[in-house]
């Protein structure tokens, strides 16, 4: 996985970097190098966030919400 396609599944998931360094328990460091190119991104876990990229662009959230309130 490329950095820029890294970035992109984030993106897809609405994941910030902080985001993924608190679900896989890892420093935000490593995620920021990862993105920056500067360190590889594992093969697993290029595969797991292609899977999660993909499933949330198969699945976008429901606009029938979009704008909804609170009842007062």
């Amino acid at each position: 996985m490329t950095p820029a396609r890294f970035t992109e599944c984030l993106l897809h998931i609405r994941w910030t970097p902080i985001n993924i360094a608190s679900a896989l328990q890892c420093e935000l460091s490593w995620i920021e190098a990862m993105e920056a190119g500067t360190e590889e991104i594992p093969e697993a876990l290029g595969e797991w966030l292609e899977k999660l990229a993909q499933t949330h662009e198969a699945l976008p959230p429901p606009a029938t919400y979009r704008g909804r309130r609170a009842k007062h």
